[in-house]
């Protein structure tokens, strides 16, 4: 049931934003009542949360699987496949990526959505925020440049 009521909160978060999901709206959606939902979460937020933090280790999962089936691969080959990995990490649900980035300001207080966005390193976390404003805000810049670009952005970090 549990993660019944993670994936409603996921659609009433994509479908309705943070604001006015509720969770009401989250047992209407997973198709329960109200007094079922709280014997799992306490409030909106603590639903939110779970969200938020299955989406990260997916996320977090599909990168850390790829980086450690390519320890050996030299940086020109690594860096622009673990960027294009995280493209399609994030590319493949942007409804929730926009929806956990621009809807759950709330949280960020708590650390979800701000560990969501500080992972790993500086660079890290610079690939990580270029990703995903290239998701959501579709520049005309096509993807083999972006990734080039950013290919060279990490080299140039990595080297110094």
């Amino acid at each position: 049931m549990v993660s019944q009521i993670i994936d409603a909160g996921e659609t009433v978060l994509i479908t309705h934003g943070y604001e006015a999901a509720s969770t009401n709206r989250i047992a209407h959606t997973a198709g329960i009542s109200p007094g079922s939902l709280y014997r799992h979460f306490p409030n909106k937020d603590a639903i939110v949360t779970a969200v938020v933090d299955r989406y990260n280790d997916e996320v977090v999962t599909t990168l850390r699987r790829y980086v450690f089936d390519n320890l050996t691969q030299p940086l020109e080959i690594a860096v622009p496949a673990m960027i294009s990995v995280q493209l399609d990490a994030l590319a493949d649900r942007p409804e929730l990526l926009r929806a956990v980035m621009e809807q759950t300001p709330r949280l960020s207080a708590s650390g979800t959505v701000f560990a969501f966005e500080q992972q790993i390193s500086e660079v890290a976390r610079t690939v990580q925020h270029l990703t995903i404003r290239y998701i959501l805000d579709r520049p005309a810049m096509v993807r083999a440049h972006f990734v080039a670009d950013l290919t060279r952005l990490v080299r140039n970090f990595v080297q110094e």
